[in-house]
Order: C-alpha cells, then structure tokens, then sequence
C-alpha cells in the first residue's frame, strides 16, 4: 500500500519536472506530436518519451497513434483535481489570514490605536 500513489501525487510529481512543465504549458494551446512536443527540447527522443510516460501515468496527457503519428493532448480532469486542491488550500489561508487580520485589528483598537511610540 505504501508504493501506490494517489493520482493527486502522481499529478504533482509529473508537474515536478520543469520538462514536463514545459510540455503541458505546449499542450495547453493545442494537441500536438511527439515530434512536436521534442522540437523545442534538447534531449534525445526516448528521454522526451520517458516524459511523456510519466504524463501519460499521472493521466495528464493522453496520446493517441494515427498511422505512424502520436498526439498528445492534455487530459483536463487531471489537471481539475490538483486545481481543486490548490484552490481549497488557498480559500483555507485567506479564511486564517482574514481571521488574523480581524484579531490584529481588534488589538489595534484596544490600544487606542496610539502609533506614537513606532
């Protein structure tokens, strides 16, 4: 149990690599190839397949062969899930930040909001 990971884990760890980072940002204008998505790198084609093995794993891109053509494109769901993530933790930090600065204020008042000693 302890070697499976959550697809939210498999998610973070592919987005880990600035490489793949760099293919999901080309992804998200449009589905492209694998030599495509390569052009730009500069590395060898199996470590640019090894990449998108781990993005295809994570379940964030999707590739399809036509003939002798592989095209990724992003899968959007997979991306959704660590955007929920991301985005429940933030409303979490600005509820305790919001909290925080009430409380400072509340401070402030009680001390007659006397700023000549700074």
């Amino acid at each position: 149990m302890l070697n499976q990971s959550s697809p939210l884990d498999l998610t973070f760890q592919a987005l880990a690599d600035p490489t793949r980072r760099a293919m999901m940002e080309r992804l998200s204008r449009s589905p492209a190839s694998v030599s495509e998505l390569a052009r730009p790198l500069a590395m060898s084609l199996p470590a640019v397949m090894q990449h998108l093995a781990v993005l295809e794993g994570s379940g964030l891109v999707v590739s399809e062969k036509i003939g002798r053509v592989r095209t990724c494109r992003i899968e959007r769901r997979a991306l959704s899930l660590a955007e929920e993530w991301i985005n429940a933790r933030r409303t979490e930090w600005e509820r305790k930040l919001d909290r925080l600065g009430g409380y400072l204020n509340e401070l402030k008042d009680k001390g007659g909001g006397d700023d000549s000693h700074e």
